[in-house]
């Protein structure tokens, strides 16, 4: 597969109409946290069908239900996690919590710069994105999270938001409770609708960021099935997913949101978040933002995002492993430290 230089890639970015996109204003700057939020209420936006996949059954909610091979398996499964359900609700097993966050934001390169005010003469942040390198037929863009984000040099004054939700601590003790009981299935089970839970708290905190503090799409209305199908305007993009494979962004997320005080969720060494059931990513309104992969990068990328990053090439190699089209040259002795 043919692959583009990155000044070529960048020269075929996503085409914006910024003359004539007029960003709506968040209704706060800073962040905003929530404790204990509402389970019953999370409980209507589960998408069900990565639950059965954490079970190795195939096939879309509902119809996995009535599925000739499956379904028998899949309806004991359900039945068995509904009334875990219930008993998560009734009792409070856990408590979900979330912080969201909103500032004045504008693109330099392919960085987004947070800053601290309308003013943008004080950065605060940046996030650092890649760009897609893969030579597109067709006349399709080599697209970078930044192209969603009005250019500081547009004068368009623009904004990000981010996020960190989890549905709670307290999914750790209850599982490990169950495996001190020899209980596995309900400890594999508790933490599956963890998972969901915090997928569920996502989707919704979402959906009230784009009706009510941002307020971008405050006439929206879809059902719970629109919304897994991600019908809406605007995206979440998550650090360490296809749209942004580094996962050392998450660093910047959750400083600007002080997560740890507000959720209790906190990074390890290799930037996963603990407890699991958790999500974090930043919010980008435009309508014609959507999510993407940016797939294998090149050297030349590499070299040019570790000095952006003020990293070394060997510690974003490291991080971007995955990704990488070519075999990193090793100096000696850095082998092991890389490793």
């Amino acid at each position: 597969k043919v692959r583009l230089p990155i000044a070529r890639a960048r020269e075929n970015a996503e085409k914006v109409d910024w003359s004539s996109y007029k960003p709506v204003k968040p209704q706060f700057f800073g962040t905003k946290v929530f404790e204990s939020y509402d389970l019953a209420e999370l409980a209507k936006y589960i998408d069900w069908t990565p639950f059965f996949q954490t079970w190795e059954l195939k096939g879309r909610f509902p119809a996995i239900l009535e599925d000739e091979k499956q379904g028998e398996a899949a309806r004991q499964l359900y039945s068995d996690a509904q009334a875990m359900l219930e008993k998560i609700i009734a009792e409070n097993w856990f408590r979900p919590r979330a912080v969201i966050g909103f500032w004045p934001a504008g693109v330099i390169g392919d960085d987004i710069r947070v800053f601290t005010d309308e003013s943008r003469s004080e950065e605060l942040a940046t996030f650092y994105t890649l760009r897609q390198q893969l030579s597109k037929r067709d006349g399709r863009p080599n697209v970078a999270l930044s192209d969603f984000v009005a250019p500081v040099s547009s004068g368009v004054g623009d904004y990000v938001g981010g996020f960190v939700v989890t549905a709670g601590i307290e999914e750790v003790a209850i599982a490990e409770r169950f495996e001190r009981a020899n209980d596995d299935y309900s400890s594999i089970l508790v933490k599956a609708l963890a998972d969901r839970f915090a997928e569920a708290f996502a989707e919704r905190m979402h959906e009230r960021v784009r009706r009510e503090f941002w307020g971008y799409a405050a006439d929206e209305s879809f059902s719970s099935e629109e919304l897994v199908l991600e019908a809406y305007a605007g995206i979440r993009p998550a650090p360490g997913y296809p749209a942004q494979p580094d996962h050392t962004e998450k660093d910047t997320l959750f400083r600007l949101l002080d997560a740890e005080a507000a959720t209790g969720v906190t990074l390890t060494e290799s930037y996963a978040m603990w407890p699991g059931s958790s999500v974090s990513g930043i919010y980008i309104a435009h309508p014609s933002s959507y999510y993407f992969g940016v797939a294998k990068v090149e050297r030349d990328q590499v070299e040019d995002y570790a000095t952006r990053k003020g990293m070394s090439v060997v510690e974003v190699e490291r991080w971007l492993g995955p990704v990488l089209n070519y075999v990193p040259q090793r100096a000696a002795g850095e082998v092991e430290d890389a490793a």
